[in-house]
């Protein structure tokens, strides 16, 4: 079976058309308005084999919160429909990437319950248009949306575009790992016997 999901979501602030393929290939278009956001999104489904579409409409001429913020919120609710039940995937995935002077390690859990563990630092307050403050309120959204367990950590690094790179790519790598099927899980890798 497919794991699929699209998510429509239209408020006063944005208006969000996402589709996800969680057993994709990589392909990817994403339009924010905002472009290295775009690239961030980019980098998350290629190196997570996800196949994504983004459209977004948001208020850019107040800032780029929304936009981002509800990316997050639409994002995480795709991966919450896709990965369905849960029942057969590993449910953890973590992984330590590096790009140039970064290094930023990114673990999760497919738990039902949200939790952000951020701890990236910025010397910089934008890479490009978008705001570094707002990386965290991406994960943050991601993180409550899909019901996931998120800790992101900068062992390394000092330039604000490799950090969040690394970090996009870093949680990609383990979201693949995470809702990758075992069949020697035949329910929910869970002693209650529920992920929720």
């Amino acid at each position: 079976m497919e794991r699929r999901s699209q998510i429509n979501r239209k408020t006063n602030e944005t208006d969000i058309r996402l589709s996800l393929a969680i057993d994709g290939t990589g392909k990817c278009t994403a339009d924010s308005g905002i472009g290295f956001f775009d690239h961030m999104i980019n980098s998350f489904a290629r190196h997570g084999l996800f196949d994504l579409e983004l459209a977004v409409k948001g208020d850019l001429d107040v800032d780029g919160h929304h936009t981002v913020e509800d990316v997050g919120i639409v994002l995480g609710q795709a991966i919450k429909e896709a990965v369905g039940d849960k029942a057969g995937i590993k449910r953890y995935g973590n992984f330590m990437l590096p790009m140039d002077d970064a290094l930023v390690l990114c673990a999760l859990d497919i738990s039902g319950r949200p939790y952000l563990q951020y701890d990236l630092i910025f010397t910089e307050e934008k890479v490009g248009e978008l705001d570094t403050c707002l990386v965290k309120e991406f994960f943050y959204a991601v993180s409550y949306s899909a019901g996931m367990n998120i800790h992101i950590k900068q062992i390394s690094g000092t330039n604000a575009h490799h950090i969040i790179e690394a970090a996009f790519k870093a949680f990609a790598k383990a979201l693949d790992i995470a809702t990758q099927r075992d069949e020697r899980i035949t329910d929910v890798l869970s002693t209650k016997g529920t992920l929720a």
